[in-house]
């Protein structure tokens, strides 16, 4: 009994943190506006195991789990930011701020374990909940995990809700999705993302 009362209130929390609400982006604008954005490449997340090598100072690299705040802690510099950034920024980042006390200090950054990509899948699917996803999985993916939708649901209200700053809300259809109608079939799902079917 008590186990079902920690797992229903962990499901409302994730509900509520998941809830639809507010204005939305149709698939093909957000895509076309990402591709116009400088590419990134891999970026790091939280959770993943990261290595931090200072070449000739073993006592300044670590390797380290990136932190729920997205940060990890070094020698000198204490907490620094990593998740969100690309494992070179990282490491300019670090060489950048260890010149103050090593002469002209050469940092590598490398992910040495990745964060599994693990979406809540919820509103009008069959089997809501979360679920553990291949990397470069996308909506259509989410939602056979979770048995498809029912018969109550609107196929026309696929959502995604990326957590970035603000809350973005990407807004697909079933059809798009399953036919590869417009460009909707390419958005990758990231970590932090949640699916919803109204």
């Amino acid at each position: 009994m008590g186990k079902f009362i920690r797992t229903s209130g962990f499901a409302l929390m994730v509900a509520v943190a998941c809830a639809p609400s507010g204005p939305y982006v149709w698939a093909d604008d957000y895509i076309a506006a990402v591709e116009k954005e400088p590419h990134q490449g891999y970026l790091i997340a939280v959770g993943e195991l990261i290595a931090v090598r200072v070449f000739g100072h073993e006592e300044l690299s670590v390797r380290q789990r990136v932190r729920e705040d997205g940060k990890i802690s070094l020698p000198i510099l204490k907490d620094v930011d990593a998740a969100g950034l690309a494992p070179q920024a990282l490491g300019e980042q670090v060489r950048a701020r260890l010149k103050d006390y090593v002469n002209a200090p050469v940092v590598t950054v490398t992910v040495e374990e990745s964060r599994p990509l693990i979406i809540p899948v919820l509103g009008e699917v069959t089997r809501p909940g979360q679920y553990t996803l291949e990397k470069g999985s996308g909506v259509l993916e989410a939602l056979a995990s979770a048995g498809g939708l029912t018969d109550y649901a609107h196929r026309d209200r696929v959502f995604v809700l990326r957590r970035h700053s603000p809350l973005v809300r990407i807004r697909t259809t079933f059809s798009g999705l399953s036919q590869g109608q417009g460009r909707a079939s390419a958005l990758r799902l990231q970590p932090g993302d949640c699916v919803i079917v109204e």
